[in-house]
């Protein structure tokens, strides 16, 4: 059977001399949602972290199609086609929202217009304020401006630490349909959401993680049906 196109391959690591990871496995597919949740203090951000090599493992490793990038930093990482959106300080607030997506291309040495008409696309409100100071904006552009700007790498996998944090219920559905829109061009994406049932909605594959290991696995589906999850994850 073939590998997933990333896989976190059973990582164990941490800071410092104290794991905070043990034996945690993440893969997703070519242009599929795979989501990580969890109770607070299960590890999720820190094994998305470990996925983008900023945090060292010391057993397991991280594959990206095919290939072993554990020993690669993570701006190795985003050459390889990897892209990481933080949780927060993810923008240039002093930037205009045009230049903050131009940053995105650094690596590219190609013409960026026809990204940058893509990004607008997908989020035309972007392309309306592009001549704006992006810390004017709400916290719901902000993070499209921060998604945006990680799309101008070309990444072929986009990877969000709670993309919906501080957002209202109609901006977290506005960014969750943008993601499925990103997935559907072909890009992977690995997620860790707070928001955890909505999340599982939208998910091809969903982990959940308790204590930095494995605790259930499953298509998004498969995780809201089950009863255990529901009741200790999902409020019932």
């Amino acid at each position: 059977m073939a590998e997933p196109f990333l896989i976190g391959d059973r990582m164990t690591g941490g800071y410092g001399g104290a794991d905070i990871l043990h034996d945690c496995t993440l893969a997703v597919e070519k242009g599929q949602i795979a989501v990580i949740v969890g109770p607070n203090g299960a590890g999720k951000s820190t094994a998305m972290k470990a996925v983008f090599g900023m945090l060292n493992i010391h057993s397991g490793a991280v594959r990206l199609d095919g290939e072993d990038i554990t020993a690669l930093s993570p701006q190795a990482r985003v050459a390889k086609g990897m892209a990481f959106v933080p949780q927060t300080q993810n923008i240039f607030t002093s930037m205009t929202v045009e230049e903050n997506l131009e940053m995105g291309a650094f690596l590219r040495r190609d013409d960026i217009s026809g990204t940058m008409v893509q990004v607008y696309d997908l989020f035309p409100i972007l392309h309306d304020k592009r001549r704006q100071h992006a810390g004017e904006l709400s916290g719901g552009q902000r993070q499209q401006v921060a998604v945006g700007r990680a799309l101008m790498t070309q990444p072929k996998l986009l990877m969000l630490d709670e993309p919906t944090a501080g957002v209202s219920p109609i901006v977290m559905d506005e960014l969750f349909d943008r993601i499925i829109e990103v997935a559907r061009t072909g890009i992977s994406i690995l997620m860790v959401e707070q928001n955890a049932r909505q999340a599982l909605e939208i998910a091809d594959k969903g982990y959940v993680l308790v204590q930095g290991a494995n605790a259930f696995t499953g298509t998004g589906k498969e995780l809201l049906a089950d009863p255990e999850v529901r009741r200790t994850f999902l409020g019932g």
